[in-house]
Order: structure tokens, then C-alpha cells, then sequence
């Protein structure tokens, strides 16, 4: 006999489901990147800000759109506003020395974790 949530894709009572691979991204605030596949292919910016639950960046001047604002105490004069929205991070990749690079991370002799670049080898500053 079948239980009552088996087959429905639902899990069961007092089951709590963890996600899979969520370590932390390679890119980080303040890096800059080229997006490497959409709309934006070839830009390059600065990340303004990383969101690792969803795995996506927000990168300046790079997808942009409009949101239409009601006026209000923040902003008085409403209308629309034009802001970046937030990107996959697998659609931009890092930029060093003017160079679009992949970038990997390796465990130090002494416990740390950093990242380093995987043509050259060299380590990224933290």
C-alpha cells in the first residue's frame, strides 16, 4: 500500500530537504567581469553586489530595467526608474590583467582557501 504523499512529489511530515551545492561563488563584490552569453554579451562592469542563494550578480551599467515608481516619501517626483537587475553568475566571468580568465579555488598549506587563476596559476588577492 501506497503512503498518502509518495507519488506526489511532496515530502513527507517532519522531512526537511537540503540544498545541494551552495558553497560560495567565485566572484565577489567589487570584481570585474564580462558577460560572457545574452543580451549584454561583451560588457564588461564592476559587481556591485552578489546574491549566492540564487546564484546571480548585479553588475553596473549591465541589464538594465524599468521599473514604474508611485511617488513617495523616498522619492517624491515618481515616474520610471531605469536599474540593473541582477544576472546568472555562469553568464559572466571574471576579468584580470584586461583578460577574461576561469578561476578556480585551492586550499593553502595553512588552512586558507583562496582563489586563484587557472592559465597562470596566479593567486587573486582577498
Amino acid at each position: 500500500m501506497k503512503k498518502r504523499n509518495e507519488g506526489l512529489g511532496l515530502r513527507p511530515k517532519g522531512v526537511t530537504w537540503r540544498r545541494q551545492g551552495t558553497s560560495s561563488p567565485l566572484i565577489r563584490k567589487g570584481d570585474v567581469v564580462e558577460v560572457i552569453s545574452g543580451d549584454d554579451k561583451g560588457k564588461r562592469g564592476k559587481v556591485l553586489r552578489v546574491i549566492p542563494s540564487k546564484n546571480r550578480v548585479v553588475v553596473e551599467k549591465v541589464n538594465f530595467i524599468k521599473r514604474h515608481t508611485r511617488p513617495s516619501q523616498k522619492n517624491q517626483q515618481g515616474g520610471i526608474i531605469t536599474k540593473e537587475a541582477p544576472i546568472h553568475i555562469s553568464n559572466v566571468a571574471l576579468v584580470v590583467d584586461d583578460r577574461v580568465e576561469r578561476v578556480g579555488r585551492k586550499r593553502l598549506a595553512d588552512g586558507r582557501r583562496v582563489r586563484y587563476v587557472k592559465r597562470s596559476g596566479e593567486m587573486l588577492s582577498e
